[in-house]
Formats: C-alpha cells, sequence, structure tokens
C-alpha cells in the first residue's frame, strides 16, 4: 500500500511540474550569427559534460560547447578552439 501511494505521489510531482525535466539544449537557444557566407547560423551553446549533441552540431568545442559552423575555418572562435568534429 505504501509504494502505490508513493508512485501517486511521484506520478502527481511529475504531472505539476514540480519535479524538474533535464534541460535539452535546442539549435539557437543562444542567439545567432551571421557566417562568411552571410548564412544565420546558430551560436556555440550547450555543455557537453551534461548534455548530447544536439540535432546539427558540426564540432565540439573545448570550453564543452557545440558549435553549429559551416566552416572550419573559425569554428569555435572564443570557445579555447576545436576539441572534435561531429
Amino acid at each position: 500500500m505504501r509504494f502505490r501511494a508513493f508512485r501517486s505521489a511521484v506520478a502527481a510531482l511529475l504531472l505539476i511540474g514540480a519535479v524538474p525535466a533535464i534541460a535539452q539544449h535546442r539549435p539557437g537557444d543562444c542567439g545567432y550569427y551571421r557566417n562568411s557566407d552571410g548564412n544565420l547560423i546558430p551560436r556555440p551553446c550547450g555543455d557537453a559534460r551534461k548534455q548530447p549533441p544536439p540535432p546539427g552540431a558540426t564540432a565540439q568545442c573545448r570550453d564543452g560547447t557545440y558549435s553549429f559552423s559551416q566552416h572550419r575555418s573559425g569554428t569555435c572562435s572564443g570557445h579555447g578552439g576545436v576539441q572534435s568534429w561531429r
């Protein structure tokens, strides 16, 4: 009987949002910049230590953010350079 009450309480907390969900980064959450081709590109964002790569990420920067750069030149500039390419 106690387990059923506990399960109901947890379900109620989840429904009202009292237990926060893990935030998922989305491209554009940190704004955009215009690249050398004139295209708007999402700014590097996110935290590789806590989040999987967001859709469209092309590189992971050394500071843990993800980049959506379309060119290798200048990718992760201001973020410690590129740690790995996706």
